[in-house]
């Protein structure tokens, strides 16, 4: 089969779409006729040699996938079949025609999203949810930030959150506010402002009981002085670093927690594994996907053996949620 390979760590152009070995399912999984896949930051991260896959991970590039069953491997298999519509989070291996993964992290397309679109929805969705509604526990209400309101992540984690009843605040550039507000959110902040002083303005000095952080460092301080008492801030990821202080003494004024997770390395099972998590958004988020309240946020598509261009749009900036690779 051809997949895309990275041929050394480096720009866009380091990638190649290239003859690499069929995949094989194993026990417990599936083989994915990969119609679509989707980019990720942390695949840009791995293009450049800074974020390699977990063990036993194919080093394609690829967190998420769709496309349709073409083999079964032995034993439990979740009930999938030859020939079933699906998408998939995955270790690796999404920038492929086939990929092999465990049933446990399969899910169904939901009703009234296309096949395409669906290669879009895994990756956040299994962050959104276990991060926001699992360990972040919003509850209707409740304020709720993302910092990045028009990423990928961001453009999913304003719809849920608006669709769990809590009031939604997203920071963005002044032009993706209105996006932002089209997706629900209810206050939008210019990331060049002071983003604690004017969430407190628009929530009469309240702050924010959860909020979902890409940024990481340099947004920690600014983060916990937006927080509410007994806010939670988790944060995903560590676009403006990964080292900073830390001011004890105003987590333990508001009674505040801080939390930081990923999802690629997660083992697939336990209490906190990827099927765990697959299962959750399955019962809670898929509901809400297909009745209208969620949808996939595309900015465009772009054919698979050209994910170079993929990769210099993301690099660019100005993406509103996904950018897809298509067969």
């Amino acid at each position: 089969m051809r997949a895309i390979t990275v041929r050394e760590p480096g720009g866009p152009d380091v990638l190649e779409w290239t003859e690499v070995p069929d995949p094989v399912p194993g026990p417990g999984e599936v083989l994915v006729d990969v119609a679509a896949s989707a980019v990720n930051r942390a695949d840009l991260l791995q293009r450049q040699g800074m974020y390699p896959p977990p063990a036993g991970a194919s080093p394609v590039l690829g967190l998420e996938c769709s496309g349709r069953i073409a083999a079964v491997g032995e034993g439990d298999v979740a009930g999938w079949q030859v020939g079933d519509e699906v998408c998939a989070l995955l270790s690796g291996g999404g920038y492929a025609e086939k990929v092999a993964v465990p049933a446990v992290q399969v899910l169904p397309v939901p009703d009234g999203v296309t096949l395409t679109e669906a290669a879009g929805l895994p990756e956040v969705a299994c962050t959104v949810w276990s991060n926001v509604v699992r360990l972040g526990r919003l509850a209707a209400g409740e304020t709720f930030l993302v910092q990045g309101g028009t990423s990928g992540i961001g453009t999913h984690a304003i719809q849920v959150a608006k669709a769990l009843g809590a009031r939604v605040a997203a920071t963005a550039a002044p032009d993706r506010a209105e996006r932002c507000r089209e997706l629900g959110a209810d206050i939008v902040i210019d990331y060049h402002d002071d983003v604690p002083a004017e969430l407190a303005k628009a929530t009469d000095g309240h702050g924010a009981d959860v909020i979902l952080d890409i940024l990481g460092a340099k947004a920690l301080g600014a983060n916990i002085d937006a927080l509410a008492a007994d806010g939670r801030l988790v944060i995903i990821g560590m676009q403006t670093g990964a080292k900073t202080e830390i001011n004890l003494s105003k987590l333990l004024v508001k009674r505040a927690s801080v939390a930081a997770t990923a999802l690629r390395s997660r083992p697939v099972d336990g209490p906190s594994g990827k099927a765990a998590v697959v299962a959750g958004v399955r019962e809670q988020v898929w509901p809400l996907v297909a009745d209208g309240r969620v949808r996939p946020v595309v900015h465009a598509t772009v054919p698979l053996p050209d994910a170079r261009e993929a990769h210099r749009m993301l690099d660019a900036g100005g993406v509103v949620g996904k950018l897809l690779l298509v067969r």
